[in-house]
């Protein structure tokens, strides 16, 4: 039995702007004529270029190793053709080395076969391997490496899994489709993750003014295991960790310290659902759904976007700016 506040103190209610979006189903966007793949990926150390310009790659191929535990590979988002591998402006800000790939126009983008890991058999440290081979990091914002989660200190008293579904952020509605459009990914990752961490309960916190989330979310519930759906009350920023736990568990992370110290790991419902894609097809962290929204956007939509793909060709996706 669960004994939760189900809110945490102060927050705010902006305007929330999810209605463009909320109601559409993800689609894939056409492949841009190029990518550009940052080697400062993520939350960590950058990855090591294992190409050279003019090499042939196809999507999925490594074309960057990691450098250290707190680091992941990176992998062709397109088939094409490496364009140059240089200094790029990089959304921190500053520049950074990047991989250029120009995107073969005339390529069917099916990556080569692979071979998909049956994560049943594997002991938690290779599925930790498998999920970092991937190059899979948290999608809600942070892009932590997500293998780190995974593997937390053998001292601690880990006792519960909290997925984020709240996606509180106004106009944003990624998290919201991916558990409509993708609600057995979202199941399977909650338990590839249970399994690889020990535990034995899981909390999906998603708030209310998602409604058909929390009913397939609830509909598709694995009876074997201990997982709840906690509709929460609606306030930014509850997809905040710390402020997500308190609703929750009401346990109060101390100022300094990590959800780790109160027994919890909480991951995004889009990564959790990247995990899922991973054992299920093979492919590593290559793209991720998009919302490109506003009243400035023609045509509004949650997109399937190559990772490295440039804004300009998002707004060329969605029929431009509006005057």
């Amino acid at each position: 039995m669960v004994v939760a506040r189900l809110k945490f103190r102060h927050g705010v209610h902006p305007p929330e702007h999810k209605e463009l979006t909320a109601g559409l189903k993800v689609r894939r966007m056409p492949f841009p004529r190029e990518v550009l793949l940052p080697l400062s990926q993520h939350a960590g150390r950058p990855a090591i270029p294992i190409v050279k310009p003019g090499d042939r790659v196809e999507r999925g191929d490594k074309i960057a190793e990691s450098d250290g535990f707190i680091s992941v590979p990176m992998h062709a988002t397109a088939a094409g053709t490496v364009a140059d591998i240089e200094l790029h402006p990089h959304p921190m800000g500053d520049f950074q080395p990047a991989i250029r790939i120009e995107v073969d126009p005339n390529s069917a983008q099916a990556p080569r076969p692979r071979m998909v890991p049956e994560w049943e058999g594997l002991t938690p440290p290779q599925i930790v391997e498998a999920v970092q081979q991937a190059g899979v990091v948290g999608l809600g914002g942070a892009a932590f490496p997500t293998h780190v989660k995974l593997t937390p200190p053998k001292e601690g008293q880990l006792d519960t899994l909290v997925i984020n579904g709240c996606e509180c952020e106004p106009y944003l509605t990624t998290d919201h489709r991916t558990m409509v459009d993708y609600p057995e990914r979202v199941q399977l990752g909650v338990r590839i993750m249970m399994r690889c961490l020990g535990v034995k309960r899981a909390l999906i916190g998603i708030e209310r003014n998602k409604p058909d989330a929390i009913e397939i979310i609830e509909k598709t519930l694995p009876s074997d295991l201990d997982v709840e759906v906690m509709p929460l009350t609606v306030k930014y920023p509850q997809g905040a960790e710390k402020m997500l736990i308190k609703a929750v568990l009401d346990r109060e992370v101390p100022s300094g310290k990590l959800p780790l110290d109160v027994g919890v790991v909480v991951q995004n419902v889009a990564s959790v659902a990247t995990i899922a894609e991973v054992f299920e097809t093979g492919l590593p962290l290559i793209e991720r759904i998009v919302t490109v929204t506003g009243n400035g956007i023609r045509k509004p939509a949650n997109l399937i976007v190559p990772v490295g793909t440039r804004l300009r060709d998002l707004l060329d996706a969605c029929g431009g700016l509006t005057d």
